[in-house]
């Protein structure tokens, strides 16, 4: 999606191509402007005072520009003023004081926001948003291995399918304590894991009563670099006492994808399933579109009708409302895929969803927005609570979309938040399940297998025919885990290139 604006009061032009990555609606909004609208200037003084805002500053500049359009709390951020723009010299000195781009950045975040982040290479950014990235299979999550200690052990949550781990002898639920012979701690475990080494060697470990242990074993595993996640993690048919039971694990809406998931849908329908179980527990979000085209299998009477709707800074609002019209701002059920192929719908009253506090974003957009029309029985731990989205801002130096050959740097700023069809959009704190399952590192249990906790209780809610209910399993030592660094760039929405085409020709 290539939005076209002018930033309030300036006199340079800056393109950004914005994958709307949100936790809202699948939209695209475009604006083609006419070459002789394209501003080219610098901002420079005459006198030999004059800064420069060209070379390294360029990035700060970039970062500033975009914020200034974008943001979605630009109005209470006192740094973002357009009035900054009024005093050339005084702006240019500013930017060249703050010429370190992600420190820069980060000084101009509102204190609500948990979410923006900047990135010094946008092909890295673009692919994570795709699902592509260095990957040697294992998803695994960490723990203090024992109490008041600074040890760390990580646990595997799941194996990605056709990755190095896939062929080796690790699965869910298995337990780690180093990494080429050197025991994780505190100090080590970010360099250890998280570093960029391909290939490395976890060194196994189990539980005990007395805390994670090594038990000796080694497993060598390689990351493959642009490595394709599947986000169906998994897909069956439960056979049970009231009936077929649609079992779906999706970890990561990717519209790229959309067929693969309507072929799910199309196996579920045709082998008429009574009642549908979405996993969505560790899917912290991606494409709005697909979110939509998700809601859009599970239901199907709902085509045309209101799903989410947004909510940008003032300034953004008005423009595309002006531009585009106030129905630009809603985003619709739909009966097709994005390339015309038609959606297998289920035409489901009710479905029961899975969730942890790793879920996120779009999958909390499909939760609060399926809220207003079905009954959505909502299964596990609170979630995150990311009811915002922002985009994928780029340096684009002209109207073609050619992005600045100086440097490689990319926002994704928060620029709105997201409502369902009846307004309702306050939930920072996390989306609070009908029946609590708390998932234990200690008791993971096998994904699809009808004693694992999570589904489990989902199968005693469809067959216990009862109303809904609270149930808190204790989970033991939860206040040990640690929250995976890299997990904040995971969770978010986009909105997709092309919605708004053919709304920007009307």
């Amino acid at each position: 999606m290539i939005l076209h604006f002018l930033p309030t009061g300036s006199t340079k032009t800056y393109l950004f191509l914005a994958a709307l990555f949100l936790l809202v609606t699948g939209c695209k909004k475009e604006e083609v402007l006419d070459e002789e609208q394209a501003v080219e200037a610098t901002r420079q003084d005459t006198d030999d005072t004059a800064i420069s805002l060209e070379g390294a500053l360029q990035v700060s500049d970039f970062v500033w520009e975009g914020l200034n359009t974008y943001y979605y709390w630009q109005e209470e951020v006192p740094n973002l003023a357009d009035s900054k723009l009024s005093d050339e010299k005084a702006f240019a000195q500013f930017i060249s004081n703050n010429s370190e781009p992600e420190a820069f950045f980060e000084s101009l975040l509102h204190p609500d926001d948990r979410f923006s982040w900047i990135q010094d290479d946008y092909e890295e950014l673009e692919n994570l948003l795709q699902g592509v990235y260095a990957s040697n299979g294992v998803e695994f999550g960490l723990t203090y291995a024992c109490n008041d200690c600074d040890l760390i052990a990580g646990y595997v949550k799941y194996i990605l399918e056709d990755s190095d781990a896939s062929t080796k002898n690790i699965k869910r639920g298995d337990f780690f304590t180093g990494v080429n012979g050197t025991t994780l701690n505190v100090n080590n475990y970010r360099e250890l894991l998280f570093g960029d080494d391909l290939t490395y060697t976890l060194n196994m470990a189990e539980l005990q009563t007395d805390g994670i242990v090594s038990n000796g074993t080694s497993i060598e595993l390689t990351q493959e670099e642009n490595f394709e996640t599947n986000p169906i993690q998994l897909n069956k048919i439960l056979n049970t006492e009231v009936g077929k039971v649609g079992y779906l694990v999706y970890n990561q809406f990717v519209a790229e994808k959309s067929s693969n998931l309507n072929s799910v849908f199309g196996d579920f329908k045709s082998q008429g399933i009574d009642d549908l179980i979405v996993d969505l527990r560790y899917n912290g979000g991606g494409s709005v579109r697909n979110c939509i085209e998700l809601a859009s299998m599970i239901t199907g009477q709902f085509t045309g009708e209101i799903f989410s709707k947004e909510q940008w800074n003032t300034k953004l609002a008005t423009y595309i409302e002006e531009r585009f019209g106030a129905d630009s701002l809603q985003d619709t059920f739909v009966d097709t895929l994005e390339d015309g192929e038609p959606i297998n719908s289920l035409s489901l009253n009710r479905i029961i969803i899975l969730t942890t506090s790793e879920s996120a974003s779009a999958s909390e957009l499909l939760i609060n927005s399926l809220s207003s029309y079905i009954d959505v029985i909502h299964i596990g731990e609170r979630t995150t609570g990311k009811n915002v989205g922002s985009i994928t801002v780029y340096d684009y130096i002209d109207n073609e979309g050619t992005k600045n050959p100086d440097h490689t740097y990319a926002m994704q700023p928060i620029v709105l938040k997201i409502a369902n069809k009846d307004d309702f959009a306050d939930y920072a704190d996390g989306l609070e399940p009908d029946s609590i399952i708390e998932e234990s590192f200690r008791t993971l249990g096998t994904l699809g297998s009808r004693d694992e906790p999570l589904l489990a209780e989902a199968i005693r809610y469809l067959t216990g025919g009862t109303a809904k209910s609270v149930t808190t399993v204790p989970s033991i030592s939860r206040d040990l885990l640690i929250q995976d660094p890299l997990l904040y760039k995971m969770q978010g929405m986009f909105v997709d290139k092309n919605r708004f085409q053919n709304q920007g020709k009307r």
